[in-house]
């Protein structure tokens, strides 16, 4: 049976949502509710029900879950609202901007016995998917350092993503993302350090771009990138490996792979470069190294969905979840205090 789903909140990602549940084959939209009055219009004109207040979204029995997709700053109350409402809680990403408020959502859902969880939608992310997938085969040997970048060149939206007090910036906005999805490839290491740098090229309120590197207790290393002010873009992905190189030039194209099959050359020919000739940077051959593309994984974003719903049912173990998302909080609190103190935070 699908689940009554209501949402609050019906800007860009609050109609995404909506059309995921409209197109649901586990989920069934109940109802929006949005501070905005031409928010509540557009909806109703494409024949959503529309709430007269959060409050009687809240007290509606028929609704089972509820998706909070409202700015960042709203999300604390919104969401212990919902729960101590007996609804069960998908929030937007960021949940919160500190592990004190996130906590205080996960006290909430568990004195009311419901599900909690976070919408990090770009697990199921293709580009991502691949190095993933790359990773856990082990074709390349085991993973040593993974370069993570999304890079534009329009600046920060110029909504509420560009206020301090509501969340903005590029840290929270799709740092949080690329965190994410490294922290689930390094899921079992233990982080030692984190050290950020942040830019305010467009504009000082909030950061537009962010280099954020996290270490690892095992030597490893995860690199985020994240930009607003970048007319060429730098790849998507770059990875080393004990056995290879895995790169994603941008987030349409195939992985390409370089595996070495030898370290050692019998004859290595130095080339020349511009003021002189180099033996160590010279190119390997096919003899000591394979080339190859890796196809692109299979995705479906509304697997998400069906996940919190079998979840709801208590027949999947939800794949996001708290203790994932308190990790990414800590690592983008300790970002936020090493860019300003201009040091490595070291946990």
């Amino acid at each position: 049976m699908k689940k009554n789903i209501a949402v609050i909140g019906y800007g860009g990602q609050g109609a995404w949502h909506c059309k995921q549940i409209l197109n649901s084959d586990v989920a069934r939209l109940v109802g929006i509710y949005d501070i905005k009055e031409a928010r509540c219009q557009a909806a109703a004109e494409n024949g959503i029900h529309v709430y007269g207040s959060a409050q009687e979204l809240l007290a509606d029995e028929q609704v089972e879950a509820v998706v909070v997709a409202t700015p960042n700053d709203s999300h604390k109350q919104l969401v212990i609202d919902a729960l101590n409402a007996g609804k069960n809680v998908i929030c937007e990403k960021p949940v919160e901007m500190s592990v004190e408020a996130f906590d205080s959502m996960c006290e909430a859902a568990k004195a009311n016995h419901k599900l909690f969880t976070v919408h990090q939608n770009r697990r199921w992310d293709v580009d991502y998917l691949a190095i993933k997938q790359i990773v856990e085969s082990k074709e390349i040997g085991d993973v040593i350092r993974i370069e993570s970048r999304i890079h534009g060149s329009r600046g920060i939206p110029s909504d509420w993503r560009c206020t301090k007090a509501q969340g903005g910036g590029m840290l929270l906005d799709w740092g949080v993302h690329l965190i994410d999805q490294l922290l689930q490839i390094f899921a079992e290491e233990e982080i030692t350090g984190v050290h950020c740098d942040m830019t305010n090229i467009t504009g000082t309120e909030v950061d537009d771009g962010i280099r954020l590197t996290i270490y690892f207790a095992s030597g490893k290393t995860a690199y985020v990138e994240v930009g607003t002010y970048n007319f060429l873009a730098m790849p998507r992905f770059y990875m080393q490996c004990s056995q290879g190189t895995a790169l994603i030039s941008d987030w349409t194209k195939k992985a390409h792979v370089a595996r070495l099959k030898a370290w050692n050359e019998k004859d290595v020919l130095p080339v020349q470069t511009a003021a002189g000739i180099t033996k160590t940077m010279a190119p390997r051959d096919e003899l000591t190294l394979d080339e190859y593309d890796v196809e692109r994984p299979a995705s479906d974003v509304h697997d998400f969905y069906r996940n919190f719903c079998a979840a709801l049912d208590g027949k999947e173990e939800p794949k996001i979840t708290q203790p994932q998302v308190r990790r990414v909080l800590q690592v983008m609190e300790a970002g936020f205090k090493s860019a300003q103190e201009r040091q490595t935070i070291w946990f």
